[in-house]
Order: C-alpha cells, then structure tokens, then sequence
C-alpha cells in the first residue's frame, strides 16, 4: 500500500481528536451554568485532559513501536468516544476530571501512533509530513466548531458532547485499519538535497540513551516555554472575549479561524524546516508568537477585527511547536524509536496546561486581567526563540555505549 495512503489514514485519525482540545472553550461556560461551578473549577479538567494526553506518551509511545499502530489506535478511538461523549451526562467535578482524563489518554494513543506513521514512512520529507500530520491536529476542530455552535444554539451541551463523540471514536477506529509500520524494504532510498540545512543522526537511540544528553533537555525546555501560551489562549478564548466585550459572532468565527491558522502554521513551517533547518526555523518563528502574544494585549481588546486577527497570529506562530520537535527528536536521535522518544518530549504539554489552565485562570480570577498572563507567555516565547539559536551550534549527540566501546578498542589496540 502506498505511503501516501497510510498518511492520509493518519491525517483522519488526527482530524478527530482535534475537537477534544480545541472546541473545549464553547463548552466552558454551558457547564458552568448548567453546574455552578466557577472557571477555575472546570478548567482544571483541561489541565487533566492535557496531562493525559501527554505524560502517557512516553509509555503509549512504547508500545506503539513494538505492537504496531493498528490494533493500537483502534483501541485509541473507543476511549476518545466514550471519553468525549459522557462528559455531557455528568454532574460531579470528579467524574468531569474522570472521563475527560479518558478522552486525553485517547488522544495521546492516536496522536503517538499516527506521528510515528509519518516520520517512519517519510524519511526523506520528516518536516512536511509532520506538518502535515499535526496540521490535521491543529486545524480539524474547524470542521465541528460550526456544528458544535449550532447544536448549542438548538439543542443543548449534552447532545453536542454526545454526537461528536460517537462520530469521533468510530472515524478514528476505521481509519486505524490502515495503519502499519515500515518494513525495513519499503522505506525510500532518496538523498537529501545538497542545500538542505537539516543535520540528521546516523545513530538510534532509545529513551534512556535520549535522556542522558544535554541537546535532550534544552529542546525540552524550549518546548515547554512555547508550549504555555498556546495553551493557555486555547483553554482561555471565550473567558478572554467576555473581559474585552467581544461579540458572540466573532468568538465563534474566531474560533472556526484560529484551528486553520494552527493547522496552516504546523504544515508552513514543517515545510521550511526541511530546506531551512529546524533550529534556524523555530528561532524565526518563535520571535514571531513573542510578539504577538503581547499585540492581544495592545491590539486585541481594540475591536473585534483586532482580536480575530491577533489570535489567529498567535495560532500561527504556536502551531508550528508540534510540527518541529518530532523531526527535530528524528534529527537528534534517531527514527528507530522516535515514538517513544517524542512521547518524553511532547510530555510538555502536560506541564504547560497547569499553567495554561487552571493556573491562568486563577492568575485572572485574582487581578481580573490577562496581562500578567499573556505578557509572561510572550517573555517565555522570546526566551525559546534564543536557546533555539544556542542549538544551532549544539553538535548531535553521541551514544555513550559506542564511545565506550571506541575507547576501549583503542586500548586494546596501543
């Protein structure tokens, strides 16, 4: 079966868990209504839905190298359904934590399994199809934004929870059918082009070789500085819209906007990175989201023209975050276990949404303004955007077991 086929099965799983993260802002404040409960209280369940989706990646990640993606992933849209879908029937802070924990811990089997599709079966193209993959991630919600307003509009919470949360799970298990990992002949003998800024690791290594090298940590750190401020204006739209007096209309056209500037900003830069180098692409684009993380401040409360433009600049140059550090985890260590490998790395979203969740809506609950936020994401974002210009001069790493091994042939040999 051709590859392309296999990353568009991949792109559809992804499309689907989209709307777990990204439409969660429309349903903020039915479930404070409907509940009593205040906004800290129920973003707080964002918080446990990106921890989950993240700090079991290293584990799902594991798995998904040695038992395949297939039966993996089918297993993935049945916890994302079930997930999703309830959470419109409970009534309890607990249960609300519980099953949208479950709906994360879903998310991250599918997202795990189809990042790992595309840079197994795309050596020669690791930006572009990372891009592409998160892309589907980032800009699926667009498609069921529209359709979630509306069924809030007609119908109620329950009802919008309950049918995208069927359709979701069972796209995700037939599109899972069609996943499987390279074998070793099916991968394509292509060499690079001679401008191509990419550096690439001959050597593979596995989660604990990974973690005793500095380059590991410094892309980690990067990662999680970026990772808060996207976070943060995802979980927090419609409360931010309420406090800058933003209509309903734009919100929701924001909000249909926003996933395709994401989605456009992961497949942009995925490609860039290909000819450009990551560390040189995430210095730029990094630069970018400082600045206009602090333009919603200045510029976005000024009208709703300006708020729908700066959030979906800030999108854009958010996004890209999950199209870079896949192949840049390929580029340092290996593609043998890269599912693995990124499952330590992209468990910073988990430590980003505690401070882009509940803690952002704590920060804001006390001083009744955004700034202290928004401002501190944009310092956070210019800090990632220097240590991504260090990288530049990092040389990949090497594993300590052949360097032993090196040294102790040339023993023998003197």
């Amino acid at each position: 079966m051709n590859r392309w086929f296999r990353l568009a099965a991949a792109v559809i799983a992804m499309i689907m868990i989209a709307n777990l993260q990204y439409s969660w802002t429309l349903f903020v404040k039915p479930l404070i209504a409907a509940n009593h409960w205040k906004l800290s209280d129920v973003q707080w369940a964002f918080t446990f839905f990106i921890a989950a989706e993240t700090w079991f990646m290293p584990c799902t990640g594991w798995l998904v190298d040695r038992i395949g993606p297939r039966l993996y992933v089918t297993f993935a849209g049945l916890l994302c359904g079930i997930g999703w879908s309830t959470l419109g029937w409970v009534h309890s802070l607990p249960a609300l934590y519980f099953f949208y924990t479950v709906a994360g811990l879903g998310a991250a089997m599918v997202y795990c399994g189809s990042v790992g599709i595309g840079l197994k079966w795309f050596p020669d193209k690791r930006g572009l199809a990372a891009g592409l993959i998160t892309a589907a991630f980032g800009s699926g919600a667009a498609l069921f934004i529209p359709i979630i307003a509306h069924l809030l509009r007609t119908a109620n919470y329950s009802t919008a929870f309950l049918y995208t949360g069927i359709g979701q799970g069972l796209l995700i298990m037939c599109a899972a059918q069609f996943l499987q990992n390279p074998a070793r002949d099916e991968l394509p003998h292509t060499k690079p082009a001679a401008k191509v800024k990419v550096r690439t690791q001959t050597e593979s290594f596995n989660s604990l070789e990974m973690l005793q090298t500095p380059q590991f940590y410094v892309l980690y750190m990067m990662m999680l500085m970026m990772g808060i401020g996207g976070l943060m204006v995802t979980a927090q739209v419609a409360p931010l819209a309420d406090n800058f007096k933003i209509s309903r209309a734009a919100l929701t056209f924001a909000l249909t906007l926003n996933p395709i500037a994401n989605g456009t900003s992961r497949l942009f830069w995925g490609w860039v990175s290909d000819h450009l180098g990551r560390e040189r692409t995430m210095a730029i684009a990094f630069l970018i989201q400082s600045a206009c993380l602090g333009s919603v401040m200045t510029l976005g409360r000024s009208s709703d023209t300006a708020f729908i433009v700066c959030l979906a600049l800030v999108y854009f140059s958010w996004g890209e975050v999950y199209s870079l550090f896949p192949p840049a985890v390929a580029d340092f260590f290996g593609a043998r276990n890269v599912s693995s490998n990124y499952g330590f790395m992209y468990s910073t979203k988990g430590v980003a949404s505690i401070v882009g969740g509940g803690i952002a809506a704590i920060i804001f609950e006390k001083t009744g303004s955004w700034s202290a936020v928004f401002y501190g994401s944009a310092v956070l974002a210019f800090c990632s955007a220097l240590m991504a210009i260090g990288l530049i001069k990092m040389p990949l790493p090497r594993r300590r077991v052949q360097t032993a091994s090196m040294a102790t042939a040339a023993a023998v040999r003197e």
